[in-house]
This record gives C-alpha cells, structure tokens and sequence, in this order.
C-alpha cells in the first residue's frame, strides 16, 4: 500500500505492521466497548489520549497489529460506523 504524505512522497507500508487508530467518541466507556466489540478477540492496546476543551469528547489510542492493507481499512471502517464513535483517525 502505498500513502502520500504533505511532501508528496509515497510511503510503502510493509505488512504485517503495527497501526493506532485515534478514536474519539462521547466517552471511554463507550469507546472501550465499541472496541471490544470490533477487535476483542485480537491482541490491541488502548490507551488514553485527550479530552476535548469543553469535556465533551475524548480520545483513546488503539494500537494493534494489522496483517494488510485490507484489514488496516476493514477495521477502520469497523470502528467508524459503530454508534460510540464519532470519528476515527
């Protein structure tokens, strides 16, 4: 897979790799069961990141190890649509 980045070069991502998605949503309650729900049964870290100024969203890093490009996109695509979570980057 190839991703270009603001210098307009493609970075080759070599598979398996290790990934974090940052995962936003209302609350890490909410967040740790979408995640569970979606990877549970694979080896992944989620930690703590941020909250927003006003309180009102948090984020959570999810670091996993992903075997291609189309279970890097297939989880993302997961996480993206479940209802605790906002966004996904």
């Amino acid at each position: 897979m190839e991703i270009i980045n603001d210098s307009k070069k493609k970075v080759e991502l070599e598979y398996p790799c290790n990934w974090c998605y940052k995962v936003i949503g209302e609350s890490m309650e909410g967040i740790e069961e979408a995640v569970k729900e979606i990877v549970d049964e694979r080896e992944h870290k989620l930690s703590e990141s941020n909250k927003s100024k006003g309180g009102k969203y948090t984020s959570m890093n999810l670091d996993m190890l992903v075997h291609n490009d189309d279970d890097r996109q297939t989880i993302y695509e997961e996480l993206k649509k479940h209802k605790n979570i906002k966004m996904v980057i």
